[in-house]
């Protein structure tokens, strides 16, 4: 892993197996991995997508009746 929290244009290449910027987005979804196009229509996928680290998970709010007592 790089220093970046991206994977580079390269690393992205390596795993879809393609060159082409719409057969990658294909993939991404075809795989369910997380990711978004740039403004020029490149997929960008962050490291965490990848290697699985977990998204830190929110405590459930408490429940507190709105009833006036």
């Amino acid at each position: 892993m790089a220093d970046s929290p991206y994977l580079s244009r390269d690393d992205i290449k390596d795993l879809c197996r393609t060159p082409q910027r719409k057969r990658q987005a294909a993939f991404l979804i075809q795989n369910g991995i997380r990711h978004y196009l740039d403004a020029h229509g490149w997929p960008v996928v962050l490291w965490s997508a990848i290697e699985g680290t977990p998204e830190p998970k929110k405590a459930p709010a408490e429940w507190k009746p709105n009833k006036a007592a």
